[in-house]
């Protein structure tokens, strides 16, 4: 009799399967999850959600209750969706609707995680731990709507549809800090709104060496640690390079299909940032952190098609004129049609938009160049090479992977259904004339996510809706602060944004 109240002590009892949100592969994951818990003998079990900003919410349950979570789900508030980057409430939860005009949102509710087996593994560097991605649902049994992975999965669907699947390849930019003093000593906390002051660092390799074995020698212990946990959790980390600033590194991975892909960038970052946390340093994958010698930090986005049935690469092309096939090309035109409205996903932070300059290995505007880096599409590969891809250079770390690529996605197979055109190939993509310029700051992304009707029409007026009102929280905080500080117009990165993104990202 003991046990039987545990049975109902998490979640809503049969959520699960009462709502039909699995199919045979989760089943079967499910069962498998659950003899490797029994078997390593885990205590814990973490339960993820990426929020709206892809950063990692949950709950950490005992490993004696993971059997009942994996049919009843676990009970989650709603709250981190009211809150920007900075906690701040931008929705009221306590008025009728909690301020989204839904009656499921009122007060603040419980949701329901129902977790995705399919993700479950084992954390290398947390003593008999496990961790699994789990997707928003309402009491009801609805799809929570600011659920991001959800929207690349309905996006994959629709590539599925059309007989596609959508394979990307990440590459990766952050940087290698040695902590000194983490800000917990009786100094300001921080609340709501307020981020706490950031971490005092110190660059934990030098820079400016581009490529330097010695450089990537000086920080080794971290990178050999790093390397042995990606590929305990199954990640194909393919390089670990030493980058441009002090302590930038920049790391790979071999290409993964679908909503893998997202996944593994949400625990790449997880891992990264905690390993490092326990060896004493600091990672942060914020795009240009306030450290002397700083230099911008990148997520340069590989992407190609393969058939849904033969697995063929769908971009390469097989006869002159190239670079890639007309599916390939159209796609390309879809990407450089709405790049600009699909700013506030790739680059969705006020610090991001600091890489948008001339010269800088980031792009300035919607222009494609063959193996180019000054392009924001960069082919690489030519007629008759299999592995042809293209790789969008817009990107900065801080993205939520799932809307990254789920823009990225919605935009290309816009632009193959409408047969789009991407004009001609750039020889100097920085002086190109008669292109669309990539906003140079957030509310210039805000505005132009605003006029492109496409990404309302997949994601719905709802999401899009969210989306602007809580990057506008952020934009308006930030400018308050300039306006507050007597800032002008400075390449300087301000204290709001390493307080802001700094140890957050």
């Amino acid at each position: 009799m003991p046990d039987k109240p545990s049975r109902l002590s998490v979640g809503r009892k049969g959520f699960i399967d009462k709502h039909g949100l699995w199919g045979d592969d989760e089943h079967r994951a499910a069962e498998q999850a659950i003899k490797r818990t029994a078997a390593e003998e885990l205590t814990t079990i973490r339960f993820a959600v990426p929020d709206q900003h892809g950063i990692i919410r949950g709950k950490t349950l005992a490993a004696r209750l993971f059997p009942q979570a994996l049919a009843n789900g676990i009970d989650f508030p709603v709250a981190p969706w009211f809150f920007d980057t900075a906690n701040a409430i931008v929705f009221d939860p306590f008025i009728e609707g909690g301020g989204f005009g839904m009656e499921e949102m009122t007060g603040d509710p419980n949701c329901v995680l129902v977790p995705d087996p399919t993700t479950f593994t084992i954390l290398p560097w947390a003593p008999k731990t496990g961790w699994i991605i789990c997707e928003m649902f309402f009491a009801n049994g609805q799809p929570f709507p600011f659920d991001a992975r959800r929207i690349f999965r309905t996006a994959l669907a629709e590539a599925k549809t059309a007989g596609f699947t959508y394979v990307t390849g990440l590459e990766v930019e952050w940087y290698l800090t040695r902590m000194i003093d983490n800000m917990l000593g009786g100094q300001e906390l921080g609340g709501p709104g307020n981020p706490a002051p950031a971490p005092i660092v110190t660059p934990a390799a030098h820079g400016f060496q581009y490529l330097l074995e010695d450089h990537s020698d000086e920080i080794d212990d971290v990178l050999q640690a790093l390397l042995r946990a990606m590929i305990d959790l199954g990640l194909p980390i393919r390089s670990l390079e030493d980058e441009w600033g002090p302590g930038q590194v920049e790391m790979s991975f071999d290409p993964i299909d679908g909503i893998r892909s997202a996944d593994a960038m949400i625990l790449f970052r997880a891992a990264t940032k905690q390993i490092c946390r326990r060896l004493g340093f600091h990672a942060s994958f914020m795009c240009k952190p306030r450290l002397p010698g700083a230099y911008s930090s990148g997520w340069h986005l590989h992407q190609s098609l393969t058939g849904a049935e033969s697995g063929a690469n769908l971009f390469a092309a097989d006869a002159p004129p190239g670079p890639l096939s007309d599916v390939g090309k159209h796609y390309v035109g879809g990407l450089l049609k709405h790049a600009r409205g699909a700013s506030i996903f790739t680059t969705p932070s006020i610090n991001g938009y600091r890489r948008v300059k001339p010269h800088s290995l980031a792009p300035t505007g919607a222009t494609w160049a063959v193996d180019n880096r000054a392009a924001m599409i960069r082919v690489q590969g030519r007629v008759g090479d299999p592995g042809s891809h293209i790789e969008n250079r817009s990107g900065e770390p801080t993205a939520n992977p799932y809307l990254y690529m789920a823009s990225q996605l919605i935009a290309g197979l816009d632009g193959i259904e409408s047969r789009a055109d991407p004009g001609p190939l750039r020889g100097e993509p920085y002086a190109a004339t008669g292109v669309q310029k990539l906003p140079t700051s957030l509310r210039e992304a805000v505005e132009a996510l605003k006029t492109d009707a496409l990404f309302r029409a997949k994601m719905g007026d709802r999401f899009i809706d969210y989306m602007l009102v809580m990057k506008m929280s952020e934009v308006n905080r930030f400018e308050t602060y300039l306006k507050e500080n007597q800032f002008g117009n400075s390449d300087e990165v301000t204290d709001w944004e390493q307080r802001e993104y700094f140890r957050l990202f």
